[in-house]
């Protein structure tokens, strides 16, 4: 699928500004869409949007389909008539560049389920769209539910530790929990409706705007998913559970020992006998809520990185094959044109290469990794084609100013060629590599706000296999410049990447 010649801004809903100790999808978010206009931007990327657990990694999520409950905002429960606003007014101390995500989750849940009673006593006349939603979506929303309600009355603890009926998903079991968690399950209910309701008014808003959101797919499932315990023939572990093979990659510049992520691998052959039903649900479902999907990792659709499922690392893994073609054959003959970007870092094949091009897929250009010894010429610019996406950095990556500020005091070639590169020796060379971004053949080039703000290493969003303080970066609207988003409005229409559709108020 071909792709026009587009700016844009990574930023997930967590980080936008906002009183409630988090970003969220209430009035914030439009603003944040009016900077994007006014900044002459015609993309938002989002990372995954799933329920997120141990660790806050919007990449290990309770599912594939759900949406996250702390970005439902308290703001529009109020406007729906479900709170009160002495209701959202004990909100916990919050610092405004970071999340505190067990505060935040006690206060959201504590907020969510205030809304949930209120709803219960006076719907509001939303009862039937309620209903709708529910049907709608009872593919996946009757197996999420009972897993969250049943995870609550299990305190918590990973499925496998649960009612062994449960646990193997015996039928009576299964009938006489329902029962027994009727309302935590109707809350769950509750909750998935609020956020598809609210996320999308706001991608309506955003469309409307001339604004196309780039959604996340990890390729993996989380081993705690409601996914896995609900289709378990489909994965890698037994009947208890009990994880067979599991997901990663081999050492490489992120890691020495490699990384070693949990997540149980596909059974491609039982997934293939009925033409890949459970993953054309899964795209359908993300093209509902995004315009355009990034699959994380997708040299896994090619060969995965198979580790025993007791391994201590990710060392002692595996390459093996996977059936990407017939996979993508299949999504594309049951839901047309495939806006999909794949994100095709790490260990890559020419299988990778060739996969990703018979689908016309584009890949992603990481500028940081373009310069010094250990440079891959395949993200200098000189040698993109259009039909890629770059960025300055990604998720996994320092900010472009601490990167390089590291790379110069070590005393590395990183810094220097770059200078040469650029052409530039003065101080703000973030500003040169977005720039050069812009400038170049690549049609999307989508930079980390945290680089458009020139920030340093502590707004990094990430740092693969650092455990905490991980996903807690929030900016506020004093640090953006009066001019920023005039500047790069020029820039996008000096590149010629405006956003040129009549604007609706």
């Amino acid at each position: 699928m071909k792709f026009e010649r587009a700016a844009g801004i990574l930023l997930h809903p967590t980080s936008l500004p906002g009183k409630y100790g988090i970003g969220d999808l209430g009035n914030e978010a439009y603003n944040f869409v009016n900077f994007l206009v006014e900044s002459g931007q015609k993309l938002w990327q989002v990372f995954p949007l799933g329920p997120t657990g141990y660790g806050d990694s919007p990449y290990q999520c309770f599912s594939a389909f759900a949406g996250n409950p702390i970005l439902v905002s308290p703001e529009k429960l109020s406007e729906a008539g479900f709170l009160e606003e002495h209701d959202i007014e004990n909100i916990p101390y919050q610092n405004p560049h970071r999340i505190d995500y067990g505060d935040v989750i006690n206060y959201k849940r504590f907020i969510l389920k205030k809304a949930f009673e209120s709803f219960k006593r006076n719907p509001n006349g939303l009862e039937n769209e309620f209903n709708i939603f529910c049907e709608n979506n009872s593919d996946w929303l009757e197996d999420f539910s009972l897993f969250m309600a049943a995870k609550d009355y299990h305190g918590g603890r990973i499925w496998t530790s649960w009612d062994k009926g449960l646990v193997k998903r015996e039928a009576d079991a299964i009938n006489s929990w329902k029962v027994k968690l009727t309302d935590d399950i109707n809350y769950q209910k509750f909750v998935q409706f609020n956020f598809f309701k609210q996320w999308l008014s706001l991608k309506q808003y955003a469309n409307k705007k001339g604004i196309k959101i780039i959604g996340d797919m990890p390729i993996f499932i989380a081993n705690d998913s409601a996914d896995l315990w609900a289709n378990k023939n489909l994965f890698t572990i037994d009947e208890n559970g009990k994880l067979e093979t599991v997901a990663g990659v081999p050492p490489d510049y992120f890691s020495v020992t490699g990384q070693l992520w949990g997540n149980p691998l596909y059974r491609w052959n039982e997934m293939e006998k009925d033409d890949f039903l459970w993953w054309r649900k899964r795209m359908k479902s993300l093209l509902n809520l995004v315009d355009i999907v990034r699959i994380d990792h997708f040299r896994g659709f090619d060969a995965c990185w198979e580790i025993p499922g007791d391994a201590p690392t990710a060392e002692t893994g595996k390459w093996v094959k996977a059936p990407g073609e017939k996979l993508f054959g299949a999504l594309k003959k049951y839901l047309g044109e495939l806006p999909i970007i794949a994100e095709d870092l790490g260990v890559i094949t020419d299988s990778v290469v060739a996969l990703r091009d018979k689908f016309d897929f584009p890949g992603i250009k990481i500028l940081q990794f373009a310069f010094g010894t250990g440079m891959e010429t395949k993200f200098l610019p000189h040698n993109f084609n259009s039909n890629c996406v770059v960025h300055t950095g990604s998720h996994d990556n320092d900010t472009t100013r601490a990167y390089f500020e590291k790379a110069k005091n070590e005393g590395n070639n990183i810094y220097s060629h770059a200078q040469k590169y650029l052409n530039y020796y003065g101080d703000d060379i973030t500003y040169l590599l977005i720039r050069l971004a812009y400038a170049s053949v690549a049609d999307m080039a989508v930079i980390p706000f945290q680089d458009i703000l020139n920030l340093g290493g502590d707004s990094r969003m990430n740092f693969p296999g650092k455990l905490g303080g991980n996903w807690v970066w929030r900016f506020t609207w004093d640090q953006i410049p009066s001019n920023l988003a005039q500047s790069y409005k020029e820039m996008a229409e000096l590149f010629d990447r405006p956003l040129k559709k009549k604007l609706i108020s």
